[in-house]
């Protein structure tokens, strides 16, 4: 894959200016004047850590954390729709996406370049804090896990009836220019075993109260997501116990709850993606996709708003900008950070997870602590509806329902004449994979594209 192979030369140099100094990730703006070759920039610790902002603001780039991917998931539900404003989502949110779109492929794929530097660096020959040096490649592990899971979600066959994965990349600079891809059973146990790993080698000294770098208890809450979304119902239980056992985090209080999303490094946050009015992509930021009159394309559907229960707190998060239902208060303005996973979501892992063991008692105990939270009706049962519209209404516009529906291999139903959907796209349909780009295709012959899309 030389392509993608060059790319990794290329973020080394996009990286450079973190490895020069930068102290904070607001102030990331890599540079590629200042270009090291990779084996001799890591010199000291601080540059370990330089990197690690690099691979974090590489994640909050438009065109992924900091906007295409959250909207894109989002906008194939029926939730949300794209009205056409400036242009922006409506082939995503009619399926209608082709192979010439990048979509996420490159910054997935540079977060994992720079995590394998990081990887690949024997902390013991460099100055400084040797046991933060562990530290930062323990959260390398983290992120390549990640950034492995969100592409293996978008492209991987698991939901179009195939066994293909992704291109799991495990070096820098690695000896295998045109690797193929693996299969999905590859990549999860890949994706396990990294951040089982990146548990071990990170050290709670080093938590970070900004949630902007990802801690030790990152790794069991993402794994816990991971579990749950591939049915390994005891590794998704026993990772959000563990979560839920460290003591740090806690449930966003009734009061809070729209506050919190404007409140960076809250209880209930566990790792989020630093933004900031410096390194904000400015008109491609994801506050101006959901709200405005210059862009917002993206438009609540009515009858989410019948979702929530009188009282329901969440339901503040909805508000009209003249006719137009918005996202009010989710990624509410320049600055905010963008929460990747929080709290809530452990303990709804949790709940569910109990619930497919047949521990179903306990499993509604845990079920209810979010909408006792939200001054919500208390459920009377747990089932897989519940739990999925518990989902559904705690995480709107976060990106998570459209994995759900597939992981229970339900149906994208069209619900509403305002979806950008012409029919309900069946489970197993093979727009529910994205295609692989396709230079990445002109470049290696051993990937295989995804069906539907061609040679």
């Amino acid at each position: 894959m030389k392509r993608y192979i060059n790319k990794f030369y290329y973020v080394v140099l996009l990286v450079a200016l973190a490895i020069t100094g930068a102290c904070s990730t607001d102030d990331l703006d890599p540079s590629l004047e200042q270009s090291k070759e990779s084996e001799n920039a890591i010199l000291a610790v601080g540059d370990m850590e330089g990197l690690i902002k690099g691979a974090y603001n590489r994640m909050s780039a438009a065109g992924y954390y900091g906007r295409d991917y959250l909207v894109t998931n989002e906008v194939r539900t029926p939730n949300v729709f794209a009205n056409g404003t400036s242009g922006r989502f409506t082939t995503e949110a009619a399926f209608a996406y082709l192979p010439n779109s990048v979509y996420m492929w490159d910054n997935a794929y540079s977060v994992i370049a720079i995590a394998n530097i990081l990887i690949g660096t024997d902390v013991s020959t460099l100055e400084g804090d040797q046991a933060y040096g562990e530290h930062i490649k323990g959260q390398a592990y983290a992120i390549r896990a990640l950034a492995h899971y969100d592409l293996l979600l978008t492209y991987g066959q698991q939901y179009v009836g195939g066994d293909l994965g992704v291109p799991y990349v495990t070096e820098f600079k690695g000896g295998n220019d045109f690797p193929s891809r693996d299969s999905v059973d590859s990549n999860v146990e890949n994706i396990m075993s990294d951040l089982e790993t990146a548990f071990e080698m990170m050290n709670s000294d080093y938590f970070d109260t900004s949630k902007e770098f990802m801690s030790k208890y990152t790794a069991k809450a993402l794994e816990s997501r991971v579990a749950l979304q591939f049915e390994m119902w005891e590794e998704a239980r026993d990772a959000a116990k563990t979560v839920i056992d460290s003591g740090i985090y806690s449930i966003v209080p009734a009061e809070a709850y729209v506050s919190s999303f404007d409140d960076d490094g809250g209880t209930n946050s566990i790792f989020e993606i630093a933004q900031s009015t410096t390194d904000y992509p400015g008109s491609d930021r994801i506050d101006f996709i959901y709200r405005g009159s210059t862009y917002g394309d993206i438009e609540v559907i009515p009858e989410v708003m019948d979702l929530y229960d009188d009282g329901d707190v969440r339901a503040d998060i909805l508000g009209y900008e003249g006719e137009k239902l918005r996202n009010i208060g989710k990624y509410p303005n320049i600055g905010a950070n963008i929460i990747v996973i929080r709290y809530e979501e452990v303990i709804l892992n949790y709940a569910e997870a109990l619930f497919q063991l047949g521990e179903t008692a306990e499993a509604l105990i845990w079920l209810n602590k979010i909408p006792e939270a939200r001054n919500a009706e208390l459920y009377s049962e747990v089932n897989v509806d519940n739990i999925l519209m518990e989902r559904r209404k705690e995480f709107v516009f976060e990106g998570l329902y459209y994995w759900d529906l597939l992981r229970y291999e339900m149906d994208v139903e069209k619900l509403s004449p305002l979806q950008n959907i012409s029919e309900t796209i069946p489970y197993g349909d093979y727009r529910l994979a994205f295609p692989i780009p396709l230079n990445e295709i002109d470049a290696n012959s051993n990937i295989t594209q995804n069906p539907g899309y061609g040679n």
